[in-house]
């Protein structure tokens, strides 16, 4: 395989891990709690310690995030992860993406409740709990 097909590859296989999701997540974390281990983070997004290390080398490869070792801590492994500047513009980016998809998602589940509130008092004359009093 040539560099350039492993190259696109290995992105291709790095973009499905790391989905506008994932990267919205880490990122929000990391800024709010740059000193968390790939363990903490792995708890707090409830995904696996692999998927974390594997996204956030996807992360410091793209320049988005740097990673600081502290030799002196106690835990010999300890990083401060630190969003650059060109990561907080992705995290700008990714935020905005990640909300109209949310809002989207919220626009739909709104009319299919209004569809099933339909369905249901098409099937019973009983109030159905949320309806609006007409």
């Amino acid at each position: 395989m040539n560099a350039s097909l492993h190259f696109r590859s290995h992105y291709r296989k790095t973009d499905s891990m790391l989905d506008d999701e994932t990267r919205f997540r880490l990122l929000k974390q990391l800024h709010a709690n740059p000193d968390l281990s790939q363990r903490e983070l792995a708890q707090e997004l409830g995904i696996s310690v692999g998927k974390v290390n594997y996204c956030m080398r996807a992360l410091v490869d793209r320049g988005w995030v740097k990673a600081r070792n502290f030799r002196d801590s106690p835990k010999k492994k300890t990083y401060a992860y630190l969003i650059t500047p060109k990561g907080m513009e992705e995290k700008a980016q990714v935020t905005l993406r990640f909300l109209k998809h949310k809002v989207a998602e919220y626009e739909t589940l709104q009319q299919e409740i209004q569809s099933l509130r339909a369905e249901v008092q098409a099937m019973t004359p009983m109030p159905i709990p949320g309806a609006k009093e007409r």
